[in-house]
């Protein structure tokens, strides 16, 4: 009688692929809900670090760039202002940071099991998302001490919020494949989160950009969802730079087609490198 070894193998086809996502959608579920109560249940750090943090960048950044520097608001308050850069820039840095790390993290379920790997990094995104509704209420709490009310444009948000993702899942999906085989990776990723903080315009407004260098500024994905998070929340003082937003969500796009086609041609080898 022979011996017969089974090979599962993720599929070839993006088409199946996708379906295969899906049919593994309880496990995303899972892991999600896992990574979720592992950052929050019993443990007040968690929750506690999700507000202070933001809240900490905003002072220093109001104090820096509004106050020392002198940069304007354009007649908005300082704080509003920093903190509506502060919820896309949140989403972005966590995201990066916890997908970056999650496969080697996750290392025990890799070797073991088969599933597609791309629910590991996807699924850390869902932890920055809780923390960006909490990075919302606190934004609430502010535009309310400030006497601050949002104009229509605000129901766009989702729509920003879903360019977040793309970007960031697509650098997401780089970095954690490049991560699992070259481990000294990791200690890049920290660098490229606090180098990016101060290339965005988080503690400023893309508008003190030079208008010869704007369209080259927004080669810069974050350029564009920072613009169009302030643009929904801020208003028509804070209008989009039409050509520098549209280039910068064909970056974003285009980091997320080539961190997925990445992710999907190495995913193979995880197994066996990890």
């Amino acid at each position: 009688m022979k011996d017969f070894d089974l090979l599962i193998e993720p599929q070839k086809r993006i088409r199946y692929y996708w379906k295969e996502l899906v049919s593994y959608r309880e496990l995303f579920f899972f892991l999600a809900w896992r990574d979720i109560l592992v950052r929050y249940k019993q443990t007040v750090i968690g929750l506690t670090w999700s507000v202070i943090r933001p809240l900490l960048t905003m002072a220093i950044f109001t104090i820096l760039f509004g106050k020392l520097a002198g940069f304007s608001s354009g007649g908005v308050p300082y704080p509003v202002l920093v903190f509506a850069a502060m919820l896309p820039w949140q989403f972005f840095s966590n995201t990066i940071s916890e997908s970056g790390n999650s496969l080697v993290a996750n290392s025990h379920l890799v070797s073991k099991i088969y599933f597609p790997r791309l629910i590991i990094p996807t699924t850390s995104m869902i932890v920055s998302l809780i923390d960006f509704l909490i990075a919302a209420c606190i934004l609430a709490v502010i535009m309310l001490v400030y006497q601050f009310t949002p104009t229509i444009h605000v129901v766009l948000l989702p729509g920003f919020l879903i360019l977040a993702m793309v970007t960031s899942l697509g650098i997401g999906y780089l970095v954690s494949a490049l991560n699992v085989k070259y481990r000294d990776f990791r200690h890049i990723i920290p660098f490229i989160v606090q180098f990016g903080l101060y290339v965005s315009p988080v503690g400023f407004s893309s508008s003190v950009i030079p208008v010869k260098w704007r369209l080259l500024y927004s080669l810069n994905p974050m350029v564009g969802v920072i613009d169009g998070f302030r643009w929904a929340i801020l208003g028509e003082s804070h209008g989009l730079y039409w050509p520098g937003f549209l280039l910068s969500v064909f970056v974003g796009l285009t980091l997320f087609l080539a961190g997925f086609l990445f992710f999907r041609k190495t995913e193979n080898e995880f197994a066996d490198v990890i």
